[in-house]
């Protein structure tokens, strides 16, 4: 394979890199835990947690898993909880119990959550007690062992019970079959697993340190088997890129993308973390008014982000009037960087937004732009160190230079596969390569673009959304005879979700389908316009055809 792309790496950044450098995400724990000790690692709601405190923090979160709930390597752990301190607290307590983590938005449905935790078998869960009221009304459909309630705002290892006490008492007392479960107050598992022991685990590269979960290519969610290996050799991929460009214990970083989003966990807390950074945790980022004030206090030096996220900072009032002299970092990723925005954020700022590409089946990162590139090009930038990328046609030959074809990649970062679903695997990982769906070109300098996305998926704000679970949801409607979801153009989402409906009962409203997807859904899914027709386009086999409405 002629990897033009190599020609245009930066100086100093490798081919190649060693995928076993570390044994585990155990060892990078470690090591970042022994080299920054008294550096602080996490700033959210105005407190803050060193290394040196999550080390201990997290060990007796761990000890707790392991003695007192006795779970085994292996188990699967979910977190449901938005960017607080705990997470980092739960999800390193989580992983060096030897335990895989199962991520799950907070704003999912009951419907999503179930097939969620019944699909990954997860054991116990950490949940935010907001969000309580969702796992409450599934507890009959789920397997679910032990629970671990936190609240919002805690200073982490001092809250006195209270609400969270009080919510584990109400959940008891409305559901006996709870009584099968144990129920803990955050606090308290800190508390007591302090007291405990804990047992390094033997976790080896092969082992799954995440059950990620996401549309895949096509259809319901499915869990994509993140191993320890695939994790670490996308941590010094990034670092073959980034180290020239990040210095060991003074970076700044802020978070504001959602940690259970493999984005954010990647870029955010496993690349900074093992840099010895400081992560500024935004829990609520549409809240631009009150973000802007607290980035008016971090002196951040980078910050990661989708399209809207950079767009709306930049539409808020205060913005452009801070300091922006430490920024050297700024990385666009989950949906194409729109030039408009590229191009302001740099006026404003003084620094390019760089644009990577990557999906959750790959950690993510499979292309990034080189940090020395002036201008920005519309590119999704270079492949990675030890990942290769070809562009094939329908019959899986290579496509000539400057002509499109989908991408596919190969590079020790890609999956194991999709848990439980051994034929979805074998439809998206072909003899070692994992088959991405979307349509790109290569320009003679190794720069990949973009043509088109995965045929059906719609790309919301950076999520992705997938027409048939939107379908299915609309279809649980008594009143739709047939529904096509397609993605439309939104200067502020990249796009939105637009349903086609033909009534099987002509009283159907518009507003009466929102409303029935907002009980199902969660928000970024639910469909912002409605269309009814009296039929809709079909191939000769009766398949829909979604690309004729997309127009």
């Amino acid at each position: 394979m002629d990897r033009v792309w190599l020609n245009s790496y930066p100086e100093g950044v490798p081919a190649q890199i060693d995928p076993d450098h570390y044994s585990s995400l155990l060892d990078i724990f470690s090591q970042s835990i022994e080299k920054f000790a008294d550096k602080v690692a996490f700033i959210n709601m105005g407190k803050s947690i060193t290394y040196r405190e999550l080390d201990k923090q997290s060990q007796a979160f761990a000890a707790y898993l392991q003695h007192e709930l006795g779970l085994k390597p292996g188990d699967a752990v979910a977190i449901m909880m938005p960017n607080l301190l705990q997470y980092p607290v739960a999800l390193m307590g989580v992983l060096r119990a030897g335990c895989s983590v199962v991520n799950v938005n907070p704003l999912y449905t009951p419907r999503e959550l179930q097939h969620q935790l019944t699909d990954s078998k997860a054991k116990a869960i950490i949940i935010v007690e907001n969000f309580a009221h969702t796992l409450m009304a599934v507890e009959k459909h789920i397997q679910l062992e032990h629970v671990i309630l936190t609240k919002m705002g805690d200073m982490l290892g001092t809250v006195k019970g209270t609400i969270v006490n009080l919510v584990v008492k109400h959940l008891k007392k409305l559901i006996p079959a709870y009584q099968l479960r144990t129920f803990t107050p955050f606090n308290q598992v800190l508390a007591r697993g302090a007291s405990l022991s804990w047992q390094k685990p033997t976790v080896s590269g092969d082992d799954i340190a995440f059950l990620q979960y996401t549309g895949g290519t096509t259809g319901v969610s499915k869990g994509a088997m993140l191993s320890h290996r695939n994790m670490v050799a996308n941590l010094e991929q990034a670092s073959g890129f980034l180290d020239q460009f990040l210095d060991e214990g003074t970076e700044n970083v802020v978070t504001a993308l959602p940690l259970y989003h493999i984005f954010a966990l990647t870029a955010n807390f496993f690349v900074f973390f093992k840099h010895g950074g400081t992560n500024l945790l935004i829990t609520n980022p549409r809240d631009m008014p009150n973000f802007v004030k607290e980035l008016a206090t971090f002196p951040f030096t980078a910050i990661t982000g989708v399209n809207t996220l950079f767009n709306g900072l930049l539409n808020t009032p205060g913005f452009a009037e801070l300091d922006f002299s430490n920024l050297k970092l700024s990385l666009g990723g989950g949906m194409a960087v729109q030039r408009p925005v590229a191009e302001r954020w740099k006026k404003t700022t003084k620094t390019r937004l760089l644009e990577g590409y990557g999906l959750t089946e790959c950690c993510p990162l499979v292309t990034l732009s080189p940090f020395n590139l002036e201008d920005f090009n519309g590119s999704i930038g270079l492949p990675a160190p030890s990942t290769d990328i070809r562009l094939v046609d329908e019959n899986d030959n290579d496509v000539a230079l400057g002509e499109s074809g989908e991408m596919i990649v190969q590079g020790p970062q890609v999956m194991l596969g999709y848990l439980n679903r051994p034929e979805e695997t074998a439809k998206t990982i072909k003899n070692g390569w994992l088959y991405t769906g979307d349509i790109a070109r290569m320009d003679e300098q190794g720069f990949f673009y973009i043509v088109d996305r995965k045929k059906d998926m719609i790309l919301v704000s950076g999520f992705n959304v997938f027409p048939n679970e939107i379908e299915e949801v609309v279809a649980m409607n008594e009143k739709v005879l047939e529904v096509a979801a397609v993605g439309v153009p939104n200067e502020s989402t990249g796009e939105v979700v637009k349903v086609f409906i033909v009534k099987k009962d002509a009283s159907l409203t518009e507003q009466e389908v929102i409303a029935h997807c907002k009980q199902h859904l969660t928000g970024y899914k639910v469909p912002k316009l409605v269309e009814f027709r009296s039929e809709l386009p079909k191939t000769n086999v009766g398949k829909i055809l979604r690309r004729e409405l997309r127009g």
